[in-house]
């Protein structure tokens, strides 16, 4: 398995397999039967319902044959001889359905309604829209079940919900799926614990990248316009290779996913218990098909929106290797540079539109065309009041020697990272300090538009498949304004002490980072001392220093063309079916950001601004519950915005060329691939070949030059280059009984650097030696994997499960300081070569391995043998656990060797666990998720007393994350539902820290939330 990924292999000849169910046995597979030119063609739905079961499994099981029905409930049995056949439909969920058929050499219609369950004397009994989670989990187990790879599935109930109000929700209670919050939504997924850039999104198996770039995000995307959502965790020739973990693929609804006319809706209210908040939630889904002259047409459209108003608990520290420190002791001692707390107050909005249209205008022919419209939206308003306790870092003295006894501490020294005042860096006293506090109005939206046009044709023994798409993603990171307010200079042997804070900090709680504020008092040897406490922190003067409106937008374009040829074939005397496919992606990222900025007492004037706190004030106090150790006004938006119209009479927006980037991507690929069915199981083997060629454009901006003398130079930068990547894989699927199946896979995939990381963006300083900005040389990270899993599937829906898997990454990506090496930026006689270079840089080899294990079962199937009462067969329960270990070599340096640390982004563990109860139309649910904590990046070095230290305190990482939720349904009919929502109960925190645990460099709380609403399906 060495070859795997290789630049410019060929694609080795490829066998495989397909998607089959398992017949009545390994005994089946004895002698090859058989064969005719009759066909069996039909229709599997519910009972009642009409609804179709996706995935249904139809065989003969005395010829060998097996088939599965697509999303439309239909499927075709070929190649039968005359005579006399029993077919077995299995579903689960649903006791197996046999029918005896009788064939000619003609096609013969076989349409089966399946019934859930009979009563005593016989009669049919049918349930729908009564038992969402055990609906859903029927759906989702039989498309896993007949799946050839390796699947975890979230599917709609029969009438067509998905359990939550988001995708990230949703998936984030399958096996080996974890995700990553902000503010307290689930945003990013993780698969099997590993980095998040490693999985990517699709919708209807198109890859799309989202308006972040290749780190997809989840949360915009509602579930009302999916049907199911299909994690693929082993990857196929026919999928595109740039992937790593696996892929999550979002099929949409489509009018003929039902029988007829079906409207669904849904609608509710709810409170935010932090800053007594309120949200609501509503959507809507309305599909109908019609017969015409031209054939068969259905339409579906959708529309959904979320809403919740928001406020924070927060408190943020930076913490720094001090060069000053190097009293005994300092090569272990950390000080906090600063400690802030930034006071949201915000509404949040998700909402999407969409629309199928489906055309079927003659039998074997289907046309499509779609479109999607989803969007994320923050509407911020944050306070952010930072105490700078490094401000003063300059009369720290320098020391090498243990404090004296009694003594003193040096005449002015404001105690900052100063042991001998007493002082520790999690608890002490710092004098004299600035208070910068920032007013930020921020408009965030990140937008998803896609469309795609699609067909599937069967001619005769050939069916061909094209789809085309156009996307295009909108990361739009405005900030209409950005206010900066300062303390008084400290002035002449410290004239303005008494306008500038003295602050006690308390950090030794890691949960919460505790402030008191006091005057600050000069004595007549100059040594500072406390005065009285200040409570409201309006008290200290501070005074307009810097206004700014910020115009930010990254905008990606993607088009992608892909045509599929399938034809069946016997290989070997197995049903085999040939596959080849070619794909072209052509994507285009462009950042753009204007920046209106005023920074000087003549332009403020100029402009009429006033420049004191007190303008943009309103009443009202603090809308959170973290006690901050002081008051504070919140500020008005409009007075805010009306600033900034202001200050457009005396300063424009201007383009900022150190962050303008422009990132082309094309990708040309092919692949083929077999997919065999045998009697013991199937077989999928191939490979993808992938050529990518990117063309980056952007701007050096160079400091040249020191002091008075230093000018600034702007260069455009133009890259290119190309590269081609193979990716074999091979899948193996044994049937060990009609229960059990087992699967091995081996597969390859690769990361490719995100585009900002690919920019050739360069911002150089003489001054300071230093380099920052992308890396347009930075490789993808490529990996080898195998995975071996067992599946048990119970009656009527157990699941057992238990897998390993392995996979060895080479070329990890690391923030990290390097030499810059290049002679690229040597102008005016300068060699910048030696330069520190601030970028993402390709590391060494690494590995990512674990276990996964998942259970769910339901009490009702052994209610009768345990005694029990049947009210008690409603309980159930779903646990799934993935237990990892990860490593990867970190990029050396000749300063800092490299070293191993774990995959950026991995967890060791994740798991949920998850007990409901359905009966007698009333479902509740309570779901636990537990993911243990990840290293977010490894932090910078320097050397300091002849000591290598992390000048951040260390790597940084994220706490883990526990979160319990719950939810009940009630149906008071087949058409109507009443239900509650009861989100973040233990109100656990967002919490990020530096080195050890007890660093905290983030904590943020958000509230409890409860919903209440209706849901009707007619």
């Amino acid at each position: 398995m060495r070859a795997l990924l290789i630049g410019s292999a060929m694609i080795p000849l490829a066998i495989g397999i397909a998607r089959a169910e398992p017949v009545d046995g390994p005994a089946a597979a004895a002698a090859p039967a058989p064969r005719g030119n009759a066909s069996i063609t039909g229709t599997i739905s519910q009972a009642g319902s009409g609804d179709y079961l996706d995935g249904a499994s139809v065989s003969i099981p005395a010829l060998g044959l097996a088939t599965a029905a697509d999303r439309a409930g239909r499927f075709t049995l070929a190649g039968i001889p005359a005579g006399t056949h029993d077919v077995i439909v299995r579903y689960v969920g649903f006791p197996d359905t046999r029918r005896s058929v009788t064939v000619t050499d003609a096609a013969v219609v076989l349409d089966v309604a399946m019934t859930i369950e009979t009563s005593a004397d016989g009669d049919e009994i049918v349930v729908s829209g009564s038992r969402p989670i055990a609906e859903s989990e029927a759906a989702a187990l039989q498309i896993q079940r007949t799946s050839p790879s390796l699947v975890s599935v979230i599917a709609s109930d029969s009438i067509g919900r998905l359990p939550d109000q988001n995708v990230a929700q949703a998936v984030s209670r399958l096996p080996g799926v974890g995700v990553q919050r902000d503010q307290g939504q689930a945003r990013y997924i993780t698969l099997r614990g590993s980095p998040i850039n490693w999985t990517t999104l699709s919708f209807d198996g198109i890859n799309v990248v989202s308006p972040e770039g290749r780190d997809a995000r989840f949360d915009s995307i509602p579930s009302a316009i999916a049907s199911q959502i299909i994690v693929r965790k082993a990857v196929t020739p026919d999928m595109t290779g740039e992937t790593i973990a696996g892929n999550v693929d979002i099929i949409t609804r489509s009018a003929f996913d039902y029988p007829g006319l079906k409207v669904q809706a849904k609608g509710g209210l709810g409170h935010v218990e932090l800053g007594k908040k309120t949200e609501y939630e509503g959507s809507l889904v309305v599909s109908d098909r019609f017969d015409t002259g031209i054939g068969e047409f259905g339409i579906v459209s959708s529309a959904s929106l979320y809403r919740r108003g928001m406020v924070t608990d927060n408190f943020e520290t930076d913490f720094e290797a001090v060069d000053r420190d190097l009293r005994p002791g300092y090569e272990t001692r950390n000080w906090a540079r600063e400690t802030e707390n930034k006071l949201y107050r915000l509404t949040r909005k998700n909402y999407s539109l969409s629309s199928r249209l489906d055309w079927r205008p003659a039998p074997g022919h289907k046309l499509f065309a779609e479109t999607i419209y989803s969007a994320f939206e923050d509407d911020e308003q944050r306070n952010n009041y930072i105490f700078d306790l490094d401000d003063q870092q300059s009369r720290t003295p320098n020391g090498t020697a243990a404090c004296a006894v009694n003594a003193r501490p040096a005449s002015g020294t404001t105690g900052y990272a100063d042991v001998c005042t007493g002082n520790t860096p999690l608890l002490g006293t710092v004098y004299g300090i600035d208070l910068n506090s920032n007013f930020t109005v921020r408009k965030y939206k990140q937008s998803v538009f896609t469309n795609t046009l699609g067909g599937d044709h069967e001619l005769g023994d050939w069916k061909v498949a094209w789809r085309g798409n156009y996307t295009r993603s909108i990361d739009d990171r405005s900030q209409p304004a950005q206010l900066n307010y300062d303390s008084p200079s400290f002035g002449t042997n410290g004239a303005n002490a008494a306008d500038r804070l003295t602050v006690g900090y308390d950090l030794t709680d890691p949960q919460l980072a505790k402030v008191q504020l006091y005057r600050t008092i000069r004595n007549a040897d100059g040594s500072f001392s406390r005065g009285d406490r200040v409570t409201a922190i309006e008290d200290f003067p501070r005074t307009l220093s810097r206004l700014r409106s910020l115009k930010a937008q990254d905008v990606t374009e993607a088009y992608t063309a892909k045509l599929d040829i399938s034809r069946e074939a016997s290989v070997f005397g197995a049903s085999t079916i040939l596959a080849a496919g070619v794909r072209y992606d052509d994507r285009t990222k462009t950042s753009n950001e204007y920046l209106l900025d005023l920074s000087t007492p003549a332009q403020f004037a100029a402009a009429g601004i006033a420049t004191d706190y007190s303008a943009i004030a309103k009443p009202g106090g603090f809308q959170g519950e973290i006690p901050l150790g002081y008051t504070f006004q919140y500020f008005d938006r409009d007075k805010v915005l009306g600033l900034v119209d202001q200050a457009k009479a005396v300063g424009s927006y201007v383009r900022s060329d150190a962050n303008f980037y422009d990132v082309g991507e094309k990708v040309y690929s092919a692949y083929g691939m077999a997919t065999a069915t045998t009697g013991w199981g199937s077989i999928i083997g191939g490979a993808r070949v992938e050529h990518i060629r990117n063309d980056a454009r952007a701007f050096s901006i160079g400091t040249v030059g020191t002091g008075t003398a230093a000018t600034t130079v702007t260069t455009p930068i133009d890259v290119k280059s190309s590269q081609t990547l193979v990716y074999p894989s091979l899948h193996l699927n044994w049937d060990v009984d009609d229960r059990m199946k087992a699967r091995l896979s081996f597969n390859t995939g690769a990361a490719r650097p995100d585009y900002d990381q690919l920019r050739p963006n360069l911002s150089y300083n003489d001054a300071n030696a230093t380099i920052s900005g992308g890396n347009p040389d930075a490789k993808p990270e490529k990996a080898k994997g195998v995975d071996l899993y067992v599946e048990y599937y119970t009656m009527p829906r157990g699941f057992l499960s238990i897998g390993a898997y392995y996979k060895d990454v080479t070329d990890v990506l690391f923030d990290s300081t390097q030499t810059f090496g290049r002679t690229t930026l040597n102008t005016g006689g300068v060699d910048r070569s030696g330069y520190l270079f601030s970028t993402i840089v390709n590391g060494g080899s690494g590995y990512i391995m674990g276990i996964e294990g998942a259970i769910q079962q339901q009490l009702e199937p052994f209610t009768a043998d345990l005694g029990l009462p049947e009210w008690m067969g409603g309980f159930g329960v779903q646990l799934n656990a993935t237990i990892n270990k990860s490593r990867a070599e970190t990029p050396g340096t000749a300063a800092l060797p490299s070293r191993k640390v774990p995959l950026p982004g991995a967890s060791d563990a994740i798991y949920n666990l998850i007990a409901y109860y359905e009966k007698y139309g009333f479902s509740a649910r309570v779901s636990y998720q537990n993911r243990s904590a990840w290293l977010d990046a490894i932090g910078g070095t320097d050397t300091i007393g002849g000591v290598v230290r992390g000048i951040d305190g260390g790597d940084f990482y994220w706490a883990k994350d526990n979160e319990l939720d719950a939810s009940v349904r009630y149906a008071i009919n087949n058409n109507v539902e009443i239900y509650g929502d009861f989100a973040n109960l233990l109100n656990g925190p967002g919490r990020r820290y530096a080195g050890s645990s007890a660093y905290t460099i983030e904590h943020e709380t958000f509230g409890r939330r409860y919903t209440g609403g209706v849901r009707v399906t007619f």
